[in-house]
C-alpha cells in the first residue's frame, strides 16, 4: 500500500526526517517528487514512533521540505529477475545502461535475500577451471567456493578479475555456466575497461554485469552487490545453472559501509568502520554456495584491496574468516614483470582438496601439487641463502631448487592476462618444472605417477 506525506521535517546530508508518518518499516523504498516533477528514490533506514528517518540514493540538493511529496511503496528495494539478463550492462541499482530495452521480469526480488541455511549447503566439491596455472593448479577453485583475491592498489587486479570471467568454466560440458559481475565504487575507464573486454572476446553473452561508479551516492555502492547476488541465486536456483559471482572491489563497498554509519551517528568500531562489518560482509558471503536438491550453485570471488598492502586491516581480516582461503597478489613479482603476480607460497584455497583427483582433474595432482610447493618454497630459501652466502656456498642440489624457483615464477605463475591455460596443460607444465630437480628429491609423489608423467630425459 503506497503512502503519500508532505512532512518532511528536515534534510541533512543524504539523511532525511520524516514526521507523522504511519506503517512505515525498516529498509522500505520511498521516492520524493520535487517541485519540477522530478522522483528520487530513498530507503527507510529507523522508525521512532511516528518519525521515520530515510536515506537518499541521490543526492539532496534541490529538495524544497514544504513543496516536496514523499511516497513509501510498502516493499524495500527490489530487482527484476528474468533470464534475460544475460549480456546486459546494469547500473548499480539494477537498472539498464546499455541502450537495451528494460528487463520483461519473470518476479521481483527483494535484494537482501538471505545467507544460505547451513542445514540446506552442498557441501562444494567440483572442480571449476580458471586457466590460470597458479589458481587451478595450486590453489583450486571449487563449485560452491568463496575464494577471495587480496590485492594492493596499482596491482592488476582488475585485469585478473576480467581474465577469470572470460575464461572460467566447468569441465562436463553439459552444463549451464553464467557469470554475474559487479563492479563497486569504480572510475568510468575502469568500468569501460570490463565492457569493452567482455564484447571483444564475446564472454558478455554469459555475463550479468553491474556497474557502480566511485561518483555515484555511496549508499548504491551498498546495494551493488546485493543486486549481483539476486541476480546470481535466481539464475542457479531458478534456472539451474552454475553463476560465478566476481565483486570488485570490496574496499570501496566497506568505505561508503563506513561513510553511511558516519552520516547516520553510530559509534565507530575499528579504523572508524561500523562494529557490524563483520555480519554486514557475512550476509553477503554466505548467500554463496550449493543447495541440497539444486542443480545451480554460486561459486563466489570478491576481490579487495588492502590498503597499504596491510592484511592485518579490518576489510581482509574479516574477509579471511567468512570466505574459504585467499588468493594474494605479490607487488614484489608484479615488479619482476609477472603477470598475474600471485604469490602462491600465501595463498591459499581450503576446499582444494576436495575438488581434485581422478573425475575431476587428473589422478597425479594432489601429489604435484605438494611437490610444487615444497620445492618452491626451498627454492626461495636457496636463492636468499645465495644472496648472503653466495653461489659457491651451495650444493649442486641446491642451485637446482633455485633455479626451479625462478623458472617456476617465469612459466607457470606469469601466463599474461590472454593465455588460457587447461588443466592438462597445467598439470603437464609442473611435470615439466619437477624435471629439473633431481627424481631423488621427488619425495611426495607416489613413484607410479613419476613413472607415467615425469618427462623421459633424453
Amino acid at each position: 500500500m503506497i503512502r503519500e506525506y508532505k512532512t518532511i521535517q528536515e534534510i541533512s546530508g543524504p539523511l532525511m526526517v520524516v514526521n507523522r508518518v504511519k506503517g512505515v518499516t525498516y529498509d522500505e523504498l520511498a521516492e520524493i517528487e520535487l517541485t519540477d516533477g522530478t522522483v528520487r528514490r530513498c530507503k527507510v533506514l529507523e522508525v521512532n514512533g511516528d518519525n521515520a528517518v530515510v536515506q537518499l540514493f541521490e543526492a539532496s540538493a534541490g529538495i524544497n521540505l514544504a513543496e516536496s511529496k514523499i511516497r513509501f511503496l510498502g516493499h524495500p528495494l527490489q530487482l527484476a529477475v528474468s533470464g534475460d539478463m544475460l549480456g546486459r550492462v546494469f547500473n548499480g541499482m539494477g537498472q539498464p545502461i546499455d541502450g537495451g530495452p528494460a528487463i520483461l521480469a519473470d518476479e521481483y526480488r527483494d535484494i537482501n535475500g538471505l545467507a544460505m541455511n547451513p542445514a540446506a549447503r552442498d557441501y562444494p566439491n567440483e572442480f571449476i577451471q580458471t586457466g590460470i596455472s597458479a589458481i587451478d593448479g595450486l590453489n583450486t577453485l571449487v563449485r560452491g567456493q568463496k575464494l577471495p583475491i587480496f590485492s594492493g592498489s596499482g596491482l592488476p587486479h582488475a585485469n585478473l578479475a576480467a581474465q577469470i570471467a572470460r575464461q572460467a568454466k566447468v569441465l562436463d560440458g553439459a552444463s549451464n555456466f553464467a557469470v554475474v559481475f559487479a563492479a563497486i565504487g569504480i572510475t568510468f575507464e575502469e568500468s569501460n575497461f570490463f565492457v569493452e573486454e567482455f564484447r571483444r572476446t564475446g564472454a558478455i553473452d554469459r555475463t550479468v554485469l553491474f556497474t557502480n561508479l566511485a561518483n555515484d551516492p555511496a549508499v548504491e555502492r551498498i546495494a551493488t552487490p546485493r543486486m549481483a547476488l539476486t541476480a546470481a541465486e535466481y539464475l542457479a536456483f531458478e534456472k539451474g545453472m552454475h553463476v560465478l559471482v566476481i565483486l570488485t572491489d570490496i574496499t570501496n563497498y566497506a568505505e561508503a559501509l563506513r561513510e553511511v554509519s558516519a552520516a547516520k551517528k553510530e559509534v565507530p568500531g575499528r579504523r572508524g568502520y561500523p562494529g557490524y562489518l563483520y555480519t554486514d560482509l557475512a550476509t553477503m558471503y554466505e548467500r554463496a554456495g550449493r543447495q541440497l536438491g539444486k542443480t545451480g550453485s554460486i561459486t563466489m570471488i570478491p576481490i579487495l584491496t588492502m590498503p597499504e598492502d596491510d592484511k592485518t586491516h579490518p576489510i581482509p581480516d574479516l574477509t579471511g574468516y567468512i570466505t574459504e582461503g585467499q588468493i594474494i597478489l605479490s607487488r614484489e613479482l608484479y615488479r619482476k614483470g609477472i603477470i598475474p603476480p600471485i604469490d602462491v607460497s600465501p595463498s591459499l584455497s581450503r576446499l582444494k582438496d576436495k575438488g581434485v583427483g581422478p573425475g575431476k582433474t587428473r589422478e597425479d595432482h594432489a601429489n604435484t601439487m605438494n611437490q610444487l610447493f615444497a620445492a618452491y618454497s626451498t627454492g626461495k630459501e636457496n636463492k636468499e641463502l645465495m644472496s648472503i652466502l653466495g653461489e659457491a656456498a651451495l650444493s649442486p642440489t641446491d642451485l637446482l631448487y633455485a633455479k626451479f624457483a625462478d623458472e617456476f615464477e617465469k612459466r607457470y605463475v606469469a601466463q599474461g592476462t590472454d593465455e588460457n591455460r587447461s588443466i592438462q596443460e597445467t598439470l603437464d607444465l609442473g611435470w615439466d618444472l619437477l624435471s629439473i630437480l633431481p627424481r631423488a628429491e621427488l619425495k611426495r609423489i607416489k613413484p607410479e605417477f613419476i613413472e607415467k608423467y615425469l618427462p623421459k630425459k633424453d
